[in-house]
Parts: C-alpha cells; structure tokens; sequence
C-alpha cells in the first residue's frame, strides 16, 4: 500500500529526525496531490505521432513555497522529490540552473541559432518531468530577462515546477532594472503555480546550530563531525557545484545544497581569487563548510591573505562559518610577515564561534 508523504513525515517526527510542525503538516496535502498526478502521469509523449491520437494532459498547478528562514521549506520539498517515484525528474539549487541555462545558451549561439533559448529549454523539456528549484532568487538583469520566457516554455510542455524561497514573488528582482519588463513574470507564477507561504513559527536550522560547535582541531579528526553537519544542515544531499559570475568570470564553490556550501581551503584559497569572489561567496552562501585549514605562515603567504579576506567578507556577510583547521584560530598563523595582521582574523573567527553568531547568522 502507498505511504504518504504525511505518514513519512510523521514516522520521522515518531524516530525523532522531525518535530511536528502545523504549518509543516498544512502544506503536506498539497505536495501529495501533485506527487499522485506525477506518478500516475510519469512520462510525457514524444514523437511525431504522439499528440494525434490522445488527448494532452494538463498537469496541475505547481508550487511556490515561501516564508522565513529556517523554516524548514527545503526539507519539505526534499520529503516530496524524494518521495515521488518517476524517473524524469530534477532537484536543483536555482542559482546554478540558471547559470546552466546561460551556459547552454552561450554554446547554442555559436551555432548561429535565431533563439538561443529554445534548444536548452527543449533539453530541460526532454529531460525532466518534474523540477524541483531550491532557494528561487533573481537578482542579476540577465536571468530576469530570460526566465519568463524560460518558465513560459517549461509550463507549457506540462513540466511541474516546485520551487522555494524566501521571499513572495513580488519580492523578486526587487527594485532591479529594467523591473517592468519582469513583471509578467511574476503574473505568471501567480497564475500557474500555489503560492503557499510556510507560516511556521521556529527557526529550525538556527535551533540546530545555535551554540553548536562549530570550529574544530586538528582537521584530520574532525573529517566525521564535518561530514554529520552537512547531513544534518542539507538533509544528506550530495551537494552540487555552484558555479557563480563574477567579472565575467566564474567562481565555483565544489559543494551545495539549501544553501549550505562546502569547500576546502585549498579549493578556495589557493586559487588566484579575489574580494569580489569572496563576496560572492559570501552572498550565495547562509553557510559555509571550510576544510582543513593549515598552519599559515611565509611558506603560503599568497594563500594566508585571502583566506583574511575570506573571513573578512564571511564576517561582514554574517555567513555562518564551519571550519576544521589544523590548531586553534590563535595558532594558526604565528610567524612571518602579516601575523600580526592575522590577529584580526583570529579575533574574528573566535566570535564567529559564539552561540550569538549562530543565532544570527542568516540561515535559510
């Protein structure tokens, strides 16, 4: 017999994974009418024939989850994906969706196509029946003034978006430019999906984490609590690259999901980045997984000063930092040029470990 999304969720409350929720439970029934659409409709027609001799099929309204941080919208949707048993489907961070989408675009233009869009959103079309976008947020002029027609192409090939964010959709592209030209966007989402906002009255997260440790010596026996923490944060999620525009280039961080980012020191230090990198970092990221930060000193000086500017954008982001290093913040850099500056950036990581900085930090 078929188990219900309610009935998982409420064997995950009964194992104590999950506390029970009221606006948790009300958006439940939502979710479970789309799953049975989905797997009663699990693949979609092609071919030359396909739409000659069957009548098409509407799929239903899809879903727009919103509300305040921490609130436990990308553990629903997560219970929901995987929980729906077709195999077209897709569950991605919408940040680095829309950077695929203009990857695939770049490329379809070398080809001297007169819509770079159609084939990329013919690939998604072809690929997924249902997708599952996690933290919807548009802030750059580019993706919105190519989303609507995107969304408009998607929904019209009956692929079901589930979508959250922490903002309603008039709250997107806030006072960006050129805003007018995005609002038939948001007439859209108004129109083809539930807009469900997850009134629920605890930060889930931030009770997680608040007073939690989060900075641990020496890396090498920490590697099992790191890894607990990112289950624990991204529900056990693989984590996918995030791949981010800065000055026409692209930063990546290897690892994320829910808003949770993870990467080595090495991954992110040692590379010839700069505060404009970091601060992107620090925008895309409520928190940050830092790896086996080692001693620093003459021998890696170039490394040492962007890991400061690291912290110092981390900082002023108040981005929830997670970090196993080689010793304390203290002991880390003691020798060479630039210790003394260092004591800043220890000054910096000692409260970043305070049980007020996880409080609060922005968690989604």
């Amino acid at each position: 017999m078929r188990t219900t999304l309610t009935e998982i969720y409420e064997t995950r409350i009964a194992e104590g994974s999950l506390r029970p929720d009221p606006g948790q439970y009300a958006v439940l029934p939502l979710l479970e009418d789309l799953r049975a659409w989905l797997e009663a409709n699990p693949t979609r027609k092609v071919g030359l024939f396909a739409g000659l001799f069957a009548k098409p099929v509407t799929p239903p309204k899809g879903l727009y989850l919103w509300g305040g941080v921490g609130r436990g919208k990308s553990m629903l949707m997560d219970l929901f994906f995987q929980a729906t048993d077709i195999g077209q489907k897709r569950r991605v961070h919408f940040h680095a969706f829309m950077q695929e989408i203009h990857r695939g675009m770049h490329a379809a233009r070398k080809t001297g196509i007169e819509d770079p869009l159609e084939p990329v959103a013919e690939a998604v079309i072809r690929d997924a029946r249902l997708l599952a976008f996690d933290e919807m947020q548009i802030t750059d002029i580019t993706d919105a003034m190519i989303v609507g027609r995107l969304f408009e192409k998607l929904l019209a090939a009956g692929v079901v978006i589930v979508t959250t964010s922490n903002r309603p959709p008039e709250g997107l592209y806030h006072n960006g430019l050129n805003r007018a030209l995005f609002l038939p966007f948001i007439a859209m989402l108004r129109d083809r999906l539930h807009i469900v906002e997850l009134e629920s009255p605890t930060d889930y997260r931030q009770h997680r984490l608040a007073g939690a440790q989060v900075y641990f010596h020496p890396a090498g026996a920490s590697q099992g609590k790191i890894r607990e923490i990112w289950q624990d944060l991204t529900g056990c999620a693989k984590g996918e690259p995030l791949v981010l525009p800065v000055n026409g280039r692209e930063t990546v961080v290897p690892h994320f999901a829910s808003g949770v980012g993870r990467a080595g020191f090495w991954e992110l230090c040692g590379r010839p980045l700069g505060p404009a990198d970091y601060l992107a970092i620090a925008g895309a990221c409520r928190v940050l997984i830092l790896e086996d930060i080692p001693h620093l000193g003459s021998s890696n000086y170039n490394e040492a000063k962007r890991f400061v500017t690291l912290i110092d954008a981390l900082y002023e982001a108040k981005v929830l930092l997670i970090c196993s290093a080689a010793d304390v913040p203290e002991r880390l850099y003691t020798e060479g040029e630039g210790a003394f500056e260092f004591e800043r950036t220890a000054s910096r990581l000692r409260e970043m470990q305070g049980a007020d900085w996880g409080a609060t930090a922005q968690l989604s």
